[in-house]
């Protein structure tokens, strides 16, 4: 469990303060400002657009690293809940983040930093004419979903039932990366994907809007976590995502404020 880590960490306190860093709140520079490698696992979907606000921290914080983790928002839960080191959980649903909040691993409350919405990811140029939830469940349309224990899956789930739609996908992804590859690599005609998802890729598909994706909006929360290694950084990465600068890449990549 993450929280034995904190009885190995008491061991070195003395050396840590010794070396100028402060076990209570990470390393410090020489200034008093944070540094060291700031390790934050994040929802696949937040790929593209937290490289960039992971660059500008490193730029406004020199001494600093940010190392991601981009998976699944489950499955970076179970690594968090079963002591993997890391310092901040972004994940792409509340109901995620409350398994590391009741297993005692986050580090005060969680906040909603964006939202996100579905769209139908096809082709560049939509060949198969596709215009809504209907159309997915035609016979020569093959079509990729996310697991339905991840947040795109519960939300294409959602999606589909609101607008009455049956259908099988060929395939089941572990996160919405996996889904849109399928697109994009030619195995499937289309997939249920985050709008921002589309847009990071925007040359090869189209994203299809759709009126049901408004009953499965996607909230992000994030989160420092208890006995992060560095606690300072974790912190400091929260604060600019809040930030004006980090919710500016946010919105540019066509996340919705929150």
């Amino acid at each position: 469990m993450r929280r034995v880590r904190a009885l190995a960490g008491a061991a070195v306190a003395a050396l840590v303060a010794g070396c100028g860093g402060d076990p209570a709140t990470g390393p410090a520079d020489a200034t008093g400002g944070v540094t060291g490698t700031v390790s934050v696992f994040a929802a696949a979907s937040l790929t593209e657009s937290f490289t960039r606000i992971g660059r500008d921290f490193e730029a406004a914080h020199p001494g600093t690293t940010v190392v991601f983790n981009f998976a699944g928002s489950s499955g970076l839960a179970t690594q968090i809940n079963q002591g993997a080191p890391a310092d901040v959980f972004a994940s792409a649903a509340a109901r995620t983040m409350v398994t590391v909040t009741e297993a005692g691993n986050a580090d005060g409350t969680p906040v909603t930093f964006a939202r996100n919405q579905l769209v139908i990811a096809v082709p560049a140029g939509n060949p198969k004419g596709i215009t809504g939830l209907a159309d997915l469940a035609g016979p020569d349309v093959t079509v990729a979903l996310c697991a339905d224990q991840v947040p795109c899956g519960t939300a294409a789930r959602v999606a589909l039932d609101a607008a009455s739609v049956a259908l099988t996908p060929v395939t089941l992804e572990r996160d919405v990366k996996g889904a849109l590859s399928k697109v994009t690599l030619g195995e499937v005609d289309a997939a249920l994907v985050y709008r921002t998802d589309t847009r990071a890729v925007a040359a090869k598909v189209t994203g299809v809007e759709f009126p049901e994706s408004a009953r499965a909006v996607t909230d992000y929360p994030i989160v420092a976590l208890r006995d992060a290694p560095n606690p300072a950084g974790g912190r400091a990465f929260v604060e600019y995502v809040r930030s004006g600068r980090g919710q500016a890449v946010l919105a540019e990549a066509g996340f919705q404020a929150p």
